[in-house]
C-alpha cells in the first residue's frame, strides 16, 4: 500500500480516500463515513477530490462532511458540479474558477473567498465573511448570513460578482465594496440587515427588500431609489434564487431599497495630503 499523503504534499498515486471513494463513469461519490480515520482529515478529502477531477469526473458527491476546509478551492474543471451533504468548513470554494458547488446544509465562514467565477448554492445558512473579495461568479444562500458578508467585492470588465441572501445579514454587510451586487431578501422576517451597512463602499450596489434606516448605514453609503436598470437586475437575481431553491418571492419593486456609494473616494478626507 502506498503512503497516505501528509498535509504538506500530495502524490498523484497516493491512497488518499481510496476506502471512501467510488467512481462510475464521470461521477464520483466520496462517503466520509467509510473512512478508516474518523473524522477524515481535510487534506485527505481534498486529495481524493482532485484525483476524481483528474479522472474526468464532472459530478462529485460528498457525503457526511463535518467541517472539512478548503473544499473545491481553486477548482477550475468546466462543467463540474460538487454536491456537499453536511457542513463544509471555512473557505469552501476559495478561488473557485467555473464549477458549481451545491451545499445541502449550512456553510461555515469565508465561503467563496476570492472566487473568480462559478456558482455556490447553499440550501441553509452561510456564516461570516461569505464572498470575501469575490471577483466574479454567484453565491446564492437560502437562509441567513453572518457578519462582514461581501466585503471587498470588486468587478472588472464583464466580470461582476453577485450574492443573493434569502434571509438576513448581520453588521458590516458590503464593507469596502468596490463592485458587484448584493441582494438581501429578508424572507424569514425581522430586520433584513444590521448596522454599518456598506461602510466605506466605493463601488457596486446593495439591494434590500424591506426597511433600512439611515442610522444603519456606514460612512460612504447612501440610500437611493431603484431606477429601471436596478429593477431589471433585481428581477434577474430573483429568478436565479427562485430557480435554485423553488422559493416564491414577491417581485413588487416598491418594497426594495438601494444602497450605493455616496462617493468614489469615501475616505479621501481622512488622509494627509502633504507631498513627501
Amino acid at each position: 500500500m502506498k503512503y497516505v499523503c501528509r498535509p504538506k504534499g500530495h502524490a498523484h498515486d497516493c491512497d488518499c480516500g481510496k476506502d471512501s471513494m467510488s467512481v462510475v463513469g464521470d461521477r464520483a461519490v466520496i462517503d466520509l463515513s467509510l473512512s478508516a480515520t474518523q473524522p477524515m482529515h481535510y487534506t485527505t478529502l481534498n486529495c481524493a477530490m482532485r484525483k476524481a477531477m483528474r479522472q474526468g469526473c464532472l459530478s462529485i458527491e460528498l457525503k457526511g462532511v463535518m467541517g472539512q476546509r478548503y473544499l473545491a478551492s481553486t477548482a477550475s474543471v468546466p462543467g463540474l458540479h460538487v454536491a456537499v451533504h453536511g457542513t463544509p468548513g471555512n473557505d469552501l470554494g476559495a478561488f473557485l474558477n467555473g464549477p458549481t458547488i451545491e451545499v445541502f446544509g449550512n456553510a461555515q465562514d469565508m465561503t467563496g473567498n476570492t472566487m473568480n467565477s462559478g456558482r455556490i448554492i447553499v440550501h441553509g445558512n452561510a456564516w461570516d465573511v461569505t464572498g470575501l473579495a469575490a471577483r466574479g461568479g454567484q453565491i446564492l444562500v437560502k437562509g441567513d448570513t453572518g457578519y462582514r458578508v461581501g466585503i471587498h467585492m470588486k468587478e472588472f470588465g464583464e466580470s461582476r460578482p453577485t450574492t443573493v441572501i434569502g434571509g438576513t445579514a448581520k453588521d458590516y454587510l458590503g464593507e469596502y465594496v468596490a463592485g458587484g451586487t448584493i441582494l438581501v431578501l429578508g424572507l424569514g422576517g425581522g430586520p433584513p440587515v444590521g448596522r454599518s451597512l456598506g461602510a466605506g463602499m466605493h463601488g457596486g450596489r446593495i439591494f434590500v427588500r424591506g426597511e433600512v434606516s439611515p442610522e444603519q448605514l456606514g460612512p460612504g453609503a447612501a440610500l437611493l431609489p431603484l431606477n429601471e436598470d436596478d429593477e431589471r437586475e433585481v428581477r434577474r437575481l430573483l429568478g436565479d434564487f427562485i430557480k435554485a431553491f423553488g422559493t416564491e418571492v414577491h417581485q413588487d419593486m416598491n418594497g426594495y431599497v438601494k444602497i450605493a456609494p455616496s462617493s468614489s473616494r469615501p475616505f479621501s478626507g481622512y488622509y494627509d495630503k502633504t507631498n513627501v
